[in-house]
């Protein structure tokens, strides 16, 4: 075994673990962080299988902005454990059944399509449309596939999450009593004669002769007794 097929099953190996304790671990915290972990380790497989572009794309996309986002959306929101696992082990044997079943469709498809080759051969140089030889680019073949081949799947694939982009969106948007949410329009509009009033005080006042008579007298007992 060579020390590419040692790193090929490190890898899965981890991944494997790391997808396991996705689906076991009771804070949703550790969950994201783990599936984290899971997909650090696809990542790692694209680059043995050669496809730098798609590791360096998973690792920015996923790692970098979603599984932050929802690391963070995950933190952010006041989850309660304890009523998450009221009434679990009723529908385990139908999540059970359901996940043999999918486990079963997954093993008869892999097993059944997947057959054991050599690694693909990249090559260095390519010749383009003009004749001319050129060094080979994983990334360009790859958006040349993309907007080619699979131009339409692509286009279908962007409007539908466009049309989920705009649904989340709406739904989130709604009006609620206790917002405090403030017209940027009326705060552009406002003058600063509507929010401050300058009022005009003596800076010194003298006491009448009589109260401070009065007082001094007062003074004076209380320092005797």
């Amino acid at each position: 075994m060579d020390v590419q097929t040692g790193f090929f099953y490190v890898f899965s190996l981890v991944m494997l673990f790391a997808a396991f304790r996705v689906i076991t671990a009771r804070n949703p915290v550790h969950a994201v962080l783990f599936l984290m972990l899971a997909f650090s380790q696809a990542a790692g497989i694209w680059l043995l299988l050669k496809a730098e572009f798609l590791a360096v794309t998973l690792v920015l996309v996923y790692l970098g902005a979603v599984m932050v986002l929802f690391l963070f959306v995950v933190m952010m929101l006041d989850i309660h454990i304890d009523s998450l696992r009221q009434g679990f082990w009723r529908h385990f044997p139908l999540a059970l059944a359901i996940g043999a079943l999918i486990s079963l469709e997954m093993a008869v498809v892999l097993f059944g399509g997947f057959r054991a080759g050599e690694a693909p051969v990249v090559p260095e140089t390519v010749t383009n449309a003009a004749g001319q030889v050129v060094q080979y680019s994983n990334t360009k073949a790859l958006g040349t596939l993309l907007y080619t081949k699979y131009l339409y799947p692509l286009e279908i694939a962007a409007v539908i999450l466009l049309v989920a982009m705009i649904s989340a969106i709406a739904l989130t948007l709604r009006e609620r009593k206790d917002s405090k949410k403030i017209d940027p329009s009326e705060q552009v509009r406002v003058k600063a004669r509507d929010r401050v009033e300058v009022v005009k005080l003596a800076i010194t006042r003298a006491a009448p002769a009589a109260e401070a008579s009065a007082t001094g007298a007062a003074t004076v007992e209380e320092a005797k007794k």
